[in-house]
């Protein structure tokens, strides 16, 4: 059979083609073409028209709402989340197989809601926790690109700064100069206007990161109607220092605020400009009236204190929270932990008045270091013990040595799905050892992603190395002991004599 199908995953990025490569091998595996569609964070690659008319069936292995659902009309198919599409490729392609034999059509009952509708797919009968997790992600996957811009220019300013200022006291006194002043006289022969210039970009891209947050957490609740009230919540927050915190709060505000207005229902004439007129205004009202009056205030006392005590944290303390830290990263590679501590990470890096060795880009570095710590071990375990994996795990080890260089935890998904007890237990140990080293050797990073690509921006490039290498041959040393002691007892259950009755007459 020939089926066609859309991947996509709340940020975008590791699991939307992690489900896509998953499907095209179960389909080839078993007979089948298929052909997918990744919508993730660098845009999409839409399948042609062609195609689409010649399959059989349709695979929606998506946890967002799918792009351009209606040329798939008509067509039987089976709609399921894109870990499934990771973890069951094979059962997904069964699937598909029984619906097509079934001609089950889609725009049918069990069908999406149509393009156009919520950014986030949450089914009606999902639990609240479901649903608030996949509007958040929602949230976060629109802000991480301008975590990443800011980000890495800051780097870059900081780096050319030290090279401007001969030192690195550089880092500094770039942040000290008066940005205006550059900018209205600008010396095009001057390394330290340059610095100057990129800190300044960066600066701006960080500036959207609160109202990015709070706007596509809105629309992920109610649709275009949100993003309005939703960034002017997220500005609002910004400007009484509510900050991240402020940022959450006025998503689901703005979100809800903007459907209930949505909801009513009014005379004929008025509807026309209710999305353009009524819904804005009366939204962003009440939005940015009690972000400024009456919750900003003290959001912005709880952040100052989470700043703080962030500063005031000690060596020790700090090992410990890197420690931590590095178990999230490490515990569901990827998934809603995982999340929680990369997103704790990246928003401190929006903190304004840091010093280069600010708490905040260390727990950045801890957190990166830590994310790559799985997919490194899988591959490295792969490498030295063969026999005791299988042939497609010891493939995809080829491929987690550059999914984790460059960051992407999911690479070791493949393992912990076929053996989570063991690749789990070496995954949690491994990056809480190099989230504490990393700390310990005091290594700071101000880009929020990119792996061993960005390590000309990280502070201590050598600790940060060494921290990973540790973590990854702990790791790795724990997996191939685990699964070692597993393949002595099969081998054992093997070769064990067989013992036949013996009758006598």
């Amino acid at each position: 059979m020939k089926f066609v199908a859309v991947t996509s995953c709340p940020t975008g990025i590791a699991h939307t083609y992690m489900a896509a490569e998953a499907l095209e091998q179960a389909g080839k595996a078993a007979g089948h073409e298929v052909t997918v569609e990744t919508q993730g964070s660098a845009g999409t690659d839409a399948i042609d028209d062609a195609a689409i008319a010649a399959a059989d069936g349709v695979i929606y292995a998506a946890d967002l709402e799918v792009k351009g659902r209606e040329r798939f009309a008509g067509k039987p198919f089976v709609d399921v989340g894109v870990k499934r599409g990771v973890h069951e490729a094979a059962k997904v392609i069964e699937e598909a197989v029984a619906a097509v034999e079934r001609g089950v059509p889609a725009g049918s009952a069990a069908a999406a809601p149509a393009a156009g509708g919520p950014a986030t797919k949450v089914d009606a009968n999902a639990s609240v926790g479901t649903k608030i997790r996949q509007w958040l992600m929602t949230g976060v996957s629109y802000m991480i690109p301008f975590v990443a811009a800011g980000g890495i220019l800051i780097a870059l300013a900081f780096m050319l700064a030290n090279v401007a200022w001969g030192g690195a006291e550089g880092a500094i006194e770039v942040t000290a100069v008066d940005q205006a002043a550059v900018w209205a006289d600008f010396d095009w022969g001057n390394l330290q206007h340059y610095a100057v210039a990129l800190l300044g970009v960066g600066g701006l891209a960080f500036g959207f990161l609160v109202p990015v947050l709070s706007g596509f957490i809105a629309y992920g609740i109610a649709d275009r109607p949100g993003l309005v009230p939703g960034f002017v919540g997220g500005a609002a927050s910004v400007a009484v220092g509510a900050g991240f915190l402020g940022g959450l709060v006025t998503g689901f505000l703005a979100g809800f605020v903007a459907l209930w207005i949505s909801r009513w229902k009014v005379a004929k004439g008025v509807r026309g400009i209710m999305p353009v007129v009524v819904i804005p205004l009366l939204s962003s009202l009440i939005v940015g009236f009690l972000t400024l009056v009456v919750i900003g205030t003290p959001i912005a006392a709880l952040m100052r204190g989470l700043e703080s005590w962030l500063g005031g944290l000690g060596g020790n303390q700090l090992v410990l929270l890197g420690l931590i830290l590095g178990a999230m990263m490490g515990f569901d590679l990827g998934g809603p932990v995982n999340k929680v501590a990369y997103t704790f990470a990246v928003t401190g890096l929006a903190t304004t008045g840091l010093t280069a060795d600010a708490a905040q880009y260390k727990i950045m570095a801890a957190v990166m270091a830590s994310g790559m710590v799985a997919p490194l071990a899988m591959a490295l375990a792969t490498t030295v013990r063969k026999r005791l994996f299988t042939e497609a795990e010891r493939e995809n080890g080829k491929a987690a040595w550059l999914l984790g260089a460059s960051f992407i935890s999911e690479g070791a998904i493949p393992f912990a799905a076929a053996d989570p007890l063991r690749v789990i237990l070496a995954s949690l140990v491994g990056s809480s050892v190099t989230g504490a080293l990393s700390m310990a050797f005091g290594v700071t990073l101000v880009a929020p992603h990119g792996g061993v690509w960005v390590l000309p921006l990280i502070g201590n490039p050598i600790g940060f190395l060494i921290s990973i290498i540790a973590g990854v041959l702990v790791a790795a040393l724990i997996v191939v002991v685990l699964k070692e002691i597993r393949y002595n007892k099969i081998n054992a259950a093997q070769q064990a004599p067989q013992h036949t009755a013996v009758t006598t007459a």
